[in-house]
């Protein structure tokens, strides 16, 4: 019995060349499986989008990294010992990038073994975090996020993160540690961070300043701008939210394509080189001397 509506003739085929495209086969997927996840991705990133524009967007997919990433998923073992051959290195390279040391990278890396392969189930389904992988950017891009937000959630244990936190959905934050992990920025993602916190107003400065660096309430901040708490949430939710804006629109004038960009925001912004905090601390200054003239 379908589970869904039934797609004409010429999708199917079509269905058909990507699944071949994907080498999922080998893997142990079916094209009923491998149409179910690319469904999935469509739900997710094309609502309510025609089964052309939907096929326009799977073409540009990572398909065979999607097909591996989904098997390994389901517990098949030959997309298992495929995903360990091309990616063990690379998962304990990407952890000594992060880490700086051997045995923590290691340990890091080893980690991840378990939600990747799905040891434990829920409603009688497999749990394994590469469900997540929607084959946007590249399975090794998508690894290196994995293991950075681990790598964030140990170091929370230990030390004090000051952090610029989109909603949980979007799997993106904008970090300052005192002093932080660093790695490897793009260039690219570094300029359009940094041109978009330069064109915040003095009071947004000292609102972000405020609540992030000097852990202020809500209600502290409210009263000191002369307006009410739940002002200052929105405020808040509508500054993070215009700042990813304005770094995607920043990367992709610098010649990132949308895919691109996203795979940048979630794969380096954790451990961007330029210093958030010290960029609010810069502008603090100015932003308490506008409001006090305000206030005159």
């Amino acid at each position: 019995m379908s589970s869904g509506p039934r797609p004409a003739e010429g999708a199917v085929v079509s269905i058909r060349v990507l699944f071949e495209k994907s080498g999922g086969e080998r893997y142990g997927l079916t094209v009923h499986v491998f149409q179910t996840v690319l469904e999935q991705v469509a739900a997710k990133y094309l609502p309510g989008a025609t089964a052309r524009e939907k096929l326009d967007f799977w073409r540009d997919l990572k398909l065979e990294e999607l097909a591996l990433a989904r098997a390994c998923a389901a517990g098949h073992d030959a997309a298992w010992q495929a995903f360990l051959t091309r990616f063990r290195e690379k998962l304990y390279d990407i952890a000594r990038g992060i880490t700086k040391e051997d045995s923590s990278a290691r340990d890091l890396a080893d980690s991840l073994y378990a939600d990747l392969y799905g040891t434990s189930e829920r409603d009688g389904c497999r749990v394994s975090r590469l469900n997540f992988y929607m084959g946007r950017g590249s399975l090794e891009g998508w690894l290196r996020t994995v293991l950075a937000q681990e790598f964030v959630n140990r170091y929370r244990k230990t030390k004090r993160l000051v952090s610029l936190e989109e909603q949980a959905e979007e799997g993106v934050q904008f970090s300052a540690a005192e002093p932080g992990p660093s790695a490897p920025v793009d260039s690219r993602l570094a300029a359009a961070l940094d041109e978009a916190l330069g064109q915040l107003s003095g009071e947004d400065r000292l609102v972000l300043a405020s609540y992030y660096l000097d852990n202020r309430t809500l209600t502290e901040i409210g009263r000191m701008i002369g307006v009410h708490e739940s002002t200052i949430s929105r405020r808040l939710e509508k500054l993070l939210k215009g700042l990813r804006k304005q770094i995607m629109a920043g990367l992709v004038h610098r010649g990132m394509n949308r895919g691109q960009a996203e795979e940048a925001l979630e794969a380096d912004v954790r451990y961007l080189q330029i210093d958030v905090s010290k960029k609010l601390q810069e502008n603090r200054s100015a932003a308490f001397q506008q409001q006090n003239k305000g206030s005159d």
